[in-house]
């Protein structure tokens, strides 16, 4: 979690105002950040703040609370170390920013577990072939927050739990996830698989449906092969009426 408070700040500013005075009669261009980080184990039973200046992509100091003190990871970094920890009030307001993140996980708890965002589900089958040959369907959901997504799978009503394969949880990278659940099946006519989705947003399943049946691909494949019995009917017409001409031809 990236945490900016004031003292924060006032640290950022300081350490980075004696970076810029460094570094600004050596380079003309350059690129200066800072991170806040706070780390949580088993919510706050234990926090670690860590504090980062990178200069150039490269970082050269570093405050750990657990450390207690700001430490130079590269040469350059380490008159601001000295200078930052020679500082009692940069030190206290550091440490103190162990108390910002427990605050602050406090109050983001609160609203991730009020947070409901319901899941989007799609069903399709991963290739087009003929009815009783070995196809895979998949179920998509995605968009919905918190991650406690239950997926069933049911042919005809009946619940399948062989060939079932998950990616698992996958962060869209906005507070939502998604999932693909994936069945392995060979469809036969008249099959009709559903896709049962619970998740804590919704007040009943989302179900997905996908019927076997004589789709695009089977009527394609039907008609080629009309086609091609149509096609032999007129070339073997038309090769026997040739060669009744042919013989016409030779008895004159």
């Amino acid at each position: 979690m990236l945490i900016v408070g004031a003292k924060v700040l006032i640290l950022t500013l300081l350490m980075m105002n004696f970076l810029e005075a460094t570094v600004r009669d050596s380079e003309d261009n350059f690129m200066e950040q800072t991170k806040a980080e706070c780390h949580f184990v088993n919510g706050t039973e234990h926090v670690q703040f860590v504090g980062r200046l990178i200069y150039n992509r490269e970082e050269i100091l570093r405050f750990d609370s657990e450390v207690g003190k700001f430490v130079a990871l590269t040469e350059l970094g380490r008159p601001i170390e000295e200078l930052m920890n020679s500082q009692l009030e940069a030190l206290e307001q550091a440490r103190a920013q162990v108390a910002m993140c427990r605050n602050n996980y406090i109050l983001w708890e609160s609203l991730w577990n009020r947070r409901r965002v319901e899941p989007e589900v799609t069903v399709y089958s991963s290739k087009i072939t003929p009815l009783g040959y070995p196809n895979q369907l998949i179920c998509f959901i995605t968009g919905f927050y918190p991650g406690d997504i239950e997926v069933r799978w049911f042919l005809n009503g009946q619940e399948k739990t062989a060939g079932v394969l998950s990616t698992g949880l996958i962060n869209n990278g906005d507070w939502t996830f998604q999932t693909l659940v994936m069945l392995e099946m060979i469809p036969k006519p008249g099959d009709v698989y559903t896709c049962q989705v619970e998740h804590s947003s919704l007040q009943n399943p989302v179900i997905g449906v996908w019927e076997a049946q004589y789709g695009s691909a089977q009527k394609k494949m039907l008609s080629g092969v009309g086609g091609l019995v149509l096609g032999l009917i007129f070339l073997g017409v038309g090769l026997a009426v040739y060669l009744k001409s042919q013989k016409g031809f030779e008895a004159k």
